[in-house]
């Protein structure tokens, strides 16, 4: 639907940067010589820079698929991307999308990789009436965790990934094949994710007490601690046979290491964020055969790209090929971000106009390598779930493999290998 065009605060000049979070007087947004900025703010480094690995071969595919410039409505735009690292800080995030913003004009913004750099972003963006879209979050941390009204939604920005209810859907389809107690032990740190999965009422516990888990959370810990004895005494006190939770790489490994020292062993180990990325089970060596996560993309995914036409396959194979490393699912999400983003700007009426953009992003109905992408399917305005299935690694050959072990939700993505017990 098309919004009222209003005076933005980018028409009115420049206006100093503010603290992250904080009101800003943006900058003019008419590209200057018929060039099209797109922003984008990934986690280069930090505890999350593993999410940004496949960051640089996207970017050079777009870049050189733009070199000839970007048509639309039968002219031709230069197109430019601009890359800020947000050190996997939600501050820095923010700071980086005020850059963007007010030093560099762009006319697009996008982010990726967890609440903790896009939140920042896309509250920047809404704050300065700049078309934004984002992924990777799931949407319930992203919308809700930026106090987002189901009866409004926002109005700059966009966002695709799967939710919560997904995650739990998937995860529990897995826990369902293996023989336990159905004790679940929690770890969620004290951040957006952590906060998001753990909420009393949106999160994981109400879902799980409905289907008969006995959830053991012994409460929010702080990212990069050095010590979980204290959760891992709950968790052998309450009889836990599964564990669950959502935490960056370093933590998994600390969690895990200790576990075994503490002679804690777990039948089912299932968590978002740490266990999603082949070179962390690789580091685990042994210890990473059995564990399981959430996939949101894979090569055997059933989806092309609309801007390249790869495959799945193909796309993976490309990356692999070309960098030398596994492929990982963060690369679906960000070739998928690029093009729903170009997509939107080839059917923008006047690509000098924020508000055009902004409506063109709105009417997304497009076919992405993750999945079809249409913003006007809900759940919350503005926002398009993608599909999730559940996997568990293995080791070939020292090699980390991911096995598609449950796809109830969605069996158009066939499985691949059935659930094991962790075997210590």
């Amino acid at each position: 639907m098309k919004k009222n065009i209003k005076p933005t605060r980018r028409d009115f000049g420049r206006g100093a940067l503010a603290l992250a979070g904080a009101s800003v007087l943006p900058a003019p947004a008419l590209a200057a010589g018929k060039t099209i900025k797109i922003g984008f703010v990934t986690p280069q480094t930090g505890p999350i820079a593993v999410f940004a690995e496949s960051d640089n071969f996207v970017l050079g595919q777009f870049r050189e698929a733009l070199a000839g410039g970007l048509d639309i409505g039968g002219d031709k735009f230069d197109a430019e991307i601009i890359v800020k690292d947000s050190q996997s800080s939600s501050n820095r995030a923010a700071t980086v999308a005020q850059e963007l913003i007010l030093d560099d004009e762009v006319d697009l913004i996008l982010a990726t990789s967890t609440p903790d750099t896009t939140n920042p972003v896309a509250d920047q963006a809404e704050l300065n009436e700049v078309p934004c879209i984002t992924n990777d979050t799931p949407w319930q941390p992203h919308f809700f965790g930026r106090q987002g009204d189901p009866a409004t939604g926002f109005e700059w920005t966009h966002h695709f990934f799967w939710g919560l209810e997904d995650v739990i859907s998937a995860y529990t389809g897995i826990w369902s094949q293996a023989d336990t107690n159905k004790v679940v032990g929690a770890l969620w740190p004290n951040d957006p994710d952590g906060n998001g999965w753990g909420h009393a009422e949106l999160g994981f516990p109400p879902m799980l007490a409905a289907q008969g888990y006995e959830l053991v959370d012994p409460g929010r810990y702080q990212v990069m601690s050095d010590d979980f004895s204290a959760q891992i005494s709950a968790f052998k006190a309450a009889g836990v046979e599964i564990v669950t939770g959502v935490v960056p790489p370093p933590d998994f490994a600390t969690f895990w290491l200790q576990a075994a020292q503490q002679d804690f062993h777990p039948k089912v180990v299932t968590f978002g964020k740490a266990l999603e990325f082949p070179q962390v089970i690789s580091s685990l060596a042994e210890r990473g055969a059995g564990l399981s996560t959430e996939v949101w993309w894979s090569p055997s995914h059933p989806f092309s790209s609309g801007f390249t036409g790869q495959s799945s396959a193909e796309l993976a194979a490309a990356y692999e090929a070309a960098t030398g490393n596994p492929w990982t699912m963060p690369l679906g999400f960000k070739h998928s971000l690029f093009e729903v983003a170009i997509d939107a700007l080839k059917r923008t009426e006047d690509p000098s106009d924020p508000a055009s953009i902004r409506d063109a992003i709105s009417a997304t109905n497009y076919n992405s390598i993750v999945g079809p992408i249409n913003f006007q399917t809900g759940p919350v305005p503005n926002v398009c779930k993608t599909p999730l299935v559940g996997g568990q690694w293995r080791l070939e050959n020292g090699k980390p493999i991911i096995d598609i072990v449950e796809n109830s939700d969605h069996p158009d993505i066939a499985k691949t290998g059935d659930v094991r017990l962790i075997n210590f």
